[in-house]
């Protein structure tokens, strides 16, 4: 049974990562046939992400009330619906409105699947299950390209994700009856239900502080890196835009191995050598040369790889398993907030005062982040 839920698991991991970055690939022509602005991109990610986090933050309590197998199979359909949409929409506008159930069923899934493998599988699943979805966000970019190129428009590679994620649908309405089972076992085993309690673990706050930090300095990373390339260290547009992708690798690859790193570290020093990788990694940054700036942000994506994993992985073990599944939600909360304001605000500091201030802030974020950490470990007895 758990064998067949974690096959499930990874591939909705998959699934979750292939919407992610399609609105970036797609957008150039969806503009043109929509007859949108450029800036347009920009109000749609924002609903996106404003459905996320409150899908996200109301997560501990649906998933209590309805269970996480359940909250799965609408979040996905919800998502699926909304790709589809997207593929059928006549109108920037139609756009927007779809982009409501876009985002909530993204926050819902992700935050309910974290949670579950936080408390029932070894943090080297959480590892791998995050590569897998790094895994399916840069398929889905693939998809769209081969669409916009040779398969009849961007419509056709909204169409094909879409079709990707009902078929998810339909196993996990297979599924339903084991999800129950083993639903029903945990709360026998726990003997209170694990979601919607209002306790007031000790260090929370500086828990989901954390995630603001860290997600913060990650979309600023790929965001802005190749601006970086570009204006800082004199590299051509085009091949700033292949070498940013180096950030993404090492994200992608670092998850591989901290899988079996995992297995020998626990899970305080996984985030402490993450954090050291991402250290160097923006300290490198600052050399003015670019090649070692293409090789910095894969360093910093390598750093950056355990740290998100193993945050989620830790919050049964820090903040007790009665609370994990509404903590894991508030935690998610904060880390969107982070990715949806944080790179915004550096793209405004650096147009200001130039991108060199990229690395720094970099270093800041990480500072903010290893200072949670750290103070949390100090709450919890930790050394």
């Amino acid at each position: 049974m758990m064998t067949f839920l974690l096959i499930m698991i990874y591939l909705a991991f998959i699934s979750l990562g292939l919407p992610d970055l399609l609105l970036g690939a797609a957008w150039p022509s969806m503009r043109l046939t929509l007859n949108a602005p450029l800036s347009a991109a920009g109000p749609l990610s924002m609903i996106v992400s404003c459905g996320t986090i409150v899908s996200s933050l109301l997560s501990g309590r649906v998933i209590g009330k309805f269970g996480t197998g359940c909250v799965t199979f609408v979040s996905v359909m919800l998502t699926a619906a909304a790709l589809l949409g997207f593929s059928l929409a006549p109108s920037y506008a139609w756009l927007c409105v779809l982009a409501v159930p876009l985002g909530l069923g993204a926050g819902a899934v992700d935050s309910g699947l974290n949670d579950f493998v936080a408390r029932h599988y070894a943090a080297r699943h959480m590892n791998w299950l995050h590569c897998f979805w790094g895994i399916g966000a840069t398929c889905g970019p693939i998809v769209m390209s081969q669409s916009i190129a040779s398969w009849g428009g961007w419509s056709i590679g909204y169409r094909i994700v879409a079709c990707i994620q009902f078929a998810l649908v339909a196993a996990l309405l297979f599924s339903l009856p084991i999800w129950r089972k083993m639903e029903k076992r945990d709360a026998a085993e726990a003997g209170a239900a694990r979601a919607g309690n209002r306790a007031r673990p000790k260090g929370m706050a500086w828990g989901i502080l954390g995630f603001f930090f860290y997600c913060g300095g990650e979309t600023s990373a790929f965001l802005w890196g190749a601006s970086f390339l570009v204006e800082s260290r004199g590299v051509g547009a085009e091949q700033a835009a292949g070498w940013v992708s180096l950030f993404f690798v090492g994200i992608t690859v670092g998850r591989l191995l901290s899988g079996f790193l995992s297995m020998k570290l626990n899970g305080m020093r996984m985030i402490r050598l993450g954090q050291a990788g991402m250290a160097l990694g923006a300290l490198l940054l600052l050399i003015p040369n670019a090649y070692v700036s293409a090789a910095a942000l894969m360093v910093l994506g390598l750093g950056c790889a355990p740290v998100f994993p193993t945050m989620l992985h830790e919050t049964p073990r820090r903040f007790g398993e009665e609370n994990s599944a509404h903590l894991i939600g508030l935690q998610m909360a904060c880390a969107y907030v982070g990715c949806m304001l944080v790179p915004s605000a550096l793209g405004w500091i650096c147009g200001a005062v130039g991108t060199m201030a990229f690395p720094v802030l970099e270093i800041v974020f990480l500072a903010g982040q290893v200072l949670c950490c750290e103070k949390l470990n100090g709450i919890l007895g930790w050394r």
